[in-house]
């Protein structure tokens, strides 16, 4: 009895021993409660031990800071978070929990799209957004196109609710650059109009999203001259200790504007050197409804009268009841990402990524809505049909001191991107359907090597090849017989490759100050083949060119003092020509026949930006930026003769005929300002305005004419209440006019969806806010567009959301 009782005694001496000599501290963010790995605690022991020791937190948010007993207070380090401190009392009384707040800036925050290596934010001479997965789940947006706009620094056109099509400094579509995951989502036949692709890249799987603004095609190559938007997806995630972990999300989500009911799924199995991450979204919309309260010098702009459904067999016009509700909008979508990771040791691991993304067809309401002279609907049917995305890519990632490199990343992907048009007129038999594929086989291998101790070296090479098919059919809807007709692209098939190589260096020249360079060479070619000839008569059967296109970049980080911050660069972008650009036959908008130009020549961008970044007080920066971007050889469509017609029969009705042309010069030139600023531990106000003009030389005319996709001065501005468990937002966001005479004539700014004034201005009063339960349950609720207002975004085709009430459950567990 007496061996046990001592046995029990010494048992209860070791534990109370070990836990004073080991004590582990949580620590989390203070909003979501999420843990947070990867952060330093660091504390200055006092005498007689002076030293500086530091701790890391371990993926599941945890360090022992038992070797830090003697200190008086802590020092907790994050690229997010920045540094924050806590006295130990503190963290005692709070049963040894650490909480950090997510400031509105931080100088130590990191940014991986501007070389694509990890790279200390204020060290980049270029303006980047970088948006985070606690963003996205704070901002519930329905896409990534929603989630780019609430950064307020980006401009998103749509032309129906399927869709969102963003603009950077001016520059839209096939101007501006996708990469998801290291793989560029541009591919042949990205058209010059307004795109969707973003759509098709799930928001609830992001971990973060870069936005590099400024011609970028020394890293990214082609099509980077407004800026590049790189998508990074969550990887999965594997253990620090023995076993398996599981880690699962939910989220179920509602809107009141379009019915939308969406449910999301992932769960994380990881071991030691296996995980595996899998995720699946689906998304449904009803049709949407816009806002009742309206300028009265416009009043019923965008209302929604009258539109077309079968009855019996019979296309029928029926009078909308509520012309509030945008008839031939809704849609549904379904995402899946499945993501395997092996770490084979410390320096090498494997990654199988492959994505899908599929909707049901969806319609283009801009064309639904398109009225006759008598008021009658021009289309019953006017679909993009099911839009299918798949992204299949293994990537091996390799650490070693060697001579070549320090680090080096090579991505294998395949994809595959189908996007049909489904079209039929008002009482006709005839349904055309015009059917796009496109296989993209891309190798990218992209090296970093510290050459000196203040010189690091970045570089690659990347092989692309599109391969294209298009085809087109009539079909009678009575007799259901099937015909050939006119296909949007080439009906032979099309190539397109890209080889190119890239340095890019960066140079410490003292603590101050840090340089950027960069030099690359694309080689492009592109081939495309017309078998049936027959419909319009071209004059040619064959279109191939090939392109040599060098870049290069240059730019400065300058720190005079440690609350202001300089930057400038100077760098050139190109887009070599597509199958788009060459070989596209289509009506870009009521009475505008688009044809094939075999002429064009690359558009090259000479760009530059300086911007100055100042923390006037403590946790208040303000920031300017000033671009101008030249653009030679710019492409942009204008009237065309075509076989000596400047007009042609096409689709029942008389059509204008324009092309693609390469116009002598153009330019855009703009600024971007903002603030963010903590008031307190609680309150914080953030900000931004962006202003552009742009202009191309009419050479034939000697005038300036504006360019497309100039959107007009916009921005957003809030403020931030956040605490334990909860964060809640007040914010506005706000467009100026767009003039008639600021229109460009070519169609692609849909004046036709524009009042006889112009597109008016417009701000909305918008409220947001997440509370978090506990660790594992969350709540979002949001009141978008308060006012109700009546508005449009520039160039778009439908209206903007009315009052829109979201509410979102979210689980993590």
């Amino acid at each position: 009895m007496k061996l046990r009782k001592h046995i029990l005694v010494l048992a209860g001496f070791i534990f109370s021993t070990l836990h004073s000599f080991s004590q582990i501290v949580t620590v989390s963010d203070e909003v979501t409660r999420e843990l947070i790995p990867n952060a330093v605690i660091t504390s200055m022991l006092p005498a007689p031990n002076i030293r500086l020791i530091a701790v890391t937190t371990n993926v599941k948010g945890e360090a022992d800071i038992s070797t830090l007993a003697g200190a008086d207070s802590l020092y907790v380090r994050h690229s997010i978070y920045g540094t924050q401190g806590f006295t130990m009392e503190e963290i005692k009384n709070n049963d040894f929990k650490i909480f950090l707040h997510e400031k509105s800036f931080t100088l130590e925050e990191v940014v991986f799209s501007a070389s694509k290596s990890e790279e200390k934010k204020s060290d980049v001479p270029y303006t980047i957004t970088v948006v985070t997965d606690k963003d996205v789940a704070f901002g519930n947006p329905q896409t990534s196109a929603d989630m780019l706009m609430n950064t307020g620094g980006v401009f998103v056109q749509k032309s129906q609710m399927g869709g969102g099509s963003p603009v950077l400094r001016g520059f839209e579509a096939n101007k501006v650059l996708f990469v998801v995951d290291g793989v560029r989502m541009n591919n042949a036949i990205y058209r010059g109009g307004h795109t969707q692709d973003a759509i098709t890249v799930d928001p609830n799987m992001l971990e973060r999203t870069e936005v590099l603004y400024g011609p970028s095609s020394v890293i990214y190559g082609s099509d980077a001259l407004g800026g590049t938007m790189h998508f990074y997806s969550r990887r999965p995630i594997l253990t620090a200790d023995t076993g398996l972990r599981v880690v699962s999300n939910a989220m179920l989500r509602s809107s009141s504007a379009n019915n939308e009911l969406t449910a999301h799924f992932d769960f994380n199995l990881g071991g030691g050197k296996w995980a595996s991450l899998t995720s699946i979204t689906r998304s449904d919309y009803g049709d949407l409804r816009q806002g009742a309260n309206g300028n009265p010098f416009y009043g019923g702009f965008g209302w929604c009268n009258v539109y077309v459904e079968q009855v019996e067999g019979r296309d029928t016009v029926i009078r909308n009841n509520d012309p509030l509700i945008q008839r031939h909008t809704a849609y549904s979508q379904l995402d899946v990402t499945q993501k395997i990771l092996y770490q084979q040791n410390a320096r090498v691991s494997h990654l199988v990524n492959f994505q899908t993304s599929t909707s049901s067809d969806i319609p283009r309401y801009d064309r639904y809505a398109q009225l006759d002279a008598n008021g009658i609907p021009v289309y019953a049917i006017w679909n993009y049909g099911p839009q299918n995305r798949k992204l299949l890519s293994y990537t091996l990632n390799l650490k070693a001191d060697s001579t070549f490199y320090d680090e080096a990343n090579f991505i294998v992907s395949f994809q595959n991107i189908e996007q049909d048009r489904i079209i039929r007129r008002l009482n006709s038999s005839n349904l055309k359907s015009q059917m796009e594929d496109v296989y993209v086989f891309a190798i990218n291998a992209d090296m970093r090597k510290v050459v000196a101790e203040k010189h690091e070296l970045r570089y690659g090479i990347e092989l692309t090849t599109n391969l294209v098919k298009s085809a087109a059919t009539n079909t009678n809807i009575t007799t259901a017989e099937v015909t050939p007709t006119d296909t949007r692209y080439p009906d032979g098939g099309s190539m397109m490759s890209t080889n190119a190589i890239y340095f890019s260096h960066s140079w410490e020249i003292n603590q101050k100050l840090i340089l950027t360079d960069g030099i690359r060479l694309s080689y492009i070619s592109l081939k495309s083949e017309w078998a049936d000839t027959s419909i319009f008569h071209l004059p040619f059967t064959e279109v191939s060119q090939t392109n040599l296109a060098p870049s290069g970049s240059v730019g400065l980080a300058y720190l005079p003092w440690k609350k202001f911050r300089m930057h400038a660069n100077v760098s050139t972008g190109f887009r070599a020509p597509n199958v788009d650009d060459l070989g596209k036959i289509f009506e870009s908008s009521a009475g505008i026949l688009i044809v094939p130009n075999p002429e064009l020549k690359p558009e090259v961008a000479i760009g530059g930006e300086a911007g100055v970044a100042w923390t006037i007080a403590p946790g208040a920066q303000v920031e300017f930026v000033g671009f101008y971007t030249m653009l030679n050889n710019a492409i942009v469509t204008k009237d065309f003769k075509f076989n000596g017609q400047d007009s042609i029969f096409y689709d029942g009705a008389m059509s204008k005929i324009q092309a693609s042309q390469n116009v002598d010069k153009a330019f855009v030139y703009g600024f971007t300002t903002g603030m963010t600023a903590d008031f307190s531990t609680h309150f914080s106000f953030r900000g931004t305005v962006t202003y552009t003009y742009g202009r191309y030389n009419d050479i034939e005319n000697d005038t300036l004419i504006p360019l497309d996709h100039i959107p007009p001065v916009f921005g957003q501005a809030g403020l931030v209440y956040h605490t334990r468990g909860f964060e809640a937002e007040f914010f506005s966001r706000f467009n100026g006019w767009k003039r008639l005479i600021d229109y460009s004539p070519s169609g692609e700014d849909n004046l036709n969806q524009a009042t006889q004034y112009g597109m008016p201005a417009w701000a909305t009063i918008n409220f947001r806010a997440q509370y978090h339960i506990n660790k594992y349950i969350g709540v979002n609720f949001a009141v978008e567009n308060i006012m109700d207002l009546n508005y449009r975004h520039f160039a778009s085709g439908m209206s903007a959301p009315g009052r829109n009430f979201i509410i979102a459950v979210k689980a993590h567990f």
